[in-house]
């Protein structure tokens, strides 16, 4: 089904601890204009009337009745049941609140919630990143189709989410993706979320240059690329430690996972700085007891932000090989590749398209 032409009507949200966005699409597309209200995080009571009250505000702007309500929210959380958890950013938010179930028993339609991390993901392997990947195979004709995405974003925390089989995989706890708790490849007593992050990336910049001015990351990278007064040489290491904690999380996701990653958040806009130190460590090497060395995936990495890499990638020779006892041949594809890419769509953009596309496929029966 192509969402594009889909004319059913979702309402969606875009909560954070200081404001919630509301919106709606129909056909893949914002269809209103984003109304924001204060979260009231720290009243509970006032925060669930604020929800109530943004949906109704977008309601009374509908040409028509909405099929469904969906939306990311902090976790931890219960998803599939719609149960919100205690919520570090929404401190009134304790021992369980069921906030799908009032929005369902409210406006008597159905009510998706889930993790951002997840809808992200979602959003870059139905119209992001995943079909440019297998595009890009199809016209070089390789008989090669992915279906499964990692997905990472970079900003205040490190948040991930899995597609498996272009399904949301959420866990049997709604615990799945959380790869901002791996071990810190760097200081293995931290956690990896304090080499990925916004304050990782001033932290090293800070203690390299020994600036106690704790600059954005926007004016590091700006730094690094020498475009604005500062130690470059910092700038571009902070950068740097940081893409090698991702990487070796990266590492440990992908010899489980075994799929594709795509990269958002604010950070990923330094991404010329980042992918490529990601990429050689994923295809750098590991040993075991006796000193051997070997890869350290079963796969190669490729960059496809780099053009080089990314041609290199599509570049999937196959071979043909006999099939045993008689005279028929195989096509047999002996490598294995992990592409790494950043968002194609935005995260925000991929969020709140993956919550829409979520709940069209939900009501069809096609996702869980």
């Amino acid at each position: 089904m192509s969402h594009i032409n889909d004319k059913r009507i979702v309402m969606t949200l875009d909560a954070g601890g200081t404001n919630l966005v509301f919106s709606a699409l129909q056909g893949g597309g914002e269809i209103i204009s984003p109304i924001k209200l204060l979260s009231n995080s720290s009243n509970l009571k006032l925060c669930l009337k604020t929800i109530i009250r943004g949906f109704n505000l977008v309601k009374q702007l509908l040409p028509e009745e909405p099929v469904a309500i969906s939306f990311a929210f902090p976790g931890p959380a219960d998803y599939q049941n719609g149960i919100i958890g205690d919520l570090p950013n929404f401190s009134s938010f304790r021992g369980g609140v069921a906030l799908g179930p009032m929005l369902e028993n409210i406006f008597e339609i159905p009510t998706f919630i889930n993790n951002d991390g997840d809808l992200f993901t979602y959003g870059e392997s139905v119209a992001g990143i995943l079909p440019v990947i297998n595009n890009a195979l199809k016209k070089k004709g390789v008989e090669k189709e992915y279906k499964n995405l990692f997905g990472i974003t970079l900003g205040t925390g490190f948040g991930g989410g899995m597609v498996i089989n272009k399904n949301i995989f959420h866990g049997d706890n709604s615990a799945g993706g959380e790869i901002w708790l791996m071990r810190n490849f760097i200081t293995p007593h931290l956690i990896a979320e304090e080499g990925v992050s916004i304050r990782a990336i001033q932290r090293v910049y800070s203690k390299i240059s020994g600036v106690k001015i704790l600059h954005t990351p926007k004016d590091i990278y700006k730094i690094a690329l020498g475009k604005k007064p500062g130690n470059k040489e910092a700038a571009i290491s902070a950068f740097e430690e940081m893409a090698v904690v991702i990487g070796e999380s990266l590492a440990n996701a992908i010899t489980l996972f075994d799929g594709p990653v795509v990269i958002g958040g604010g950070i990923s806009g330094a991404s010329d700085f980042i992918v490529p130190k990601i990429v050689d460590h994923l295809n750098g090497s590991i040993e075991n007891q006796k000193g051997e060395k070997m890869p350290r995936l079963v796969s190669k990495a490729y960059n496809l932000e780099d053009p080089v890499s990314f041609e290199s990638f599509i570049n999937w020779e196959s071979k043909k090989i006999k099939i045993p006892f008689c005279d028929k041949e195989i096509n047999y594809n002996s490598d294995k590749r992990i592409p790494i890419g950043i968002s194609r769509l935005g995260t925000s953009e991929a969020i709140c398209f993956g919550a829409y596309v979520f709940a069209l496929n939900s009501l069809n029966g096609n996702d869980k």
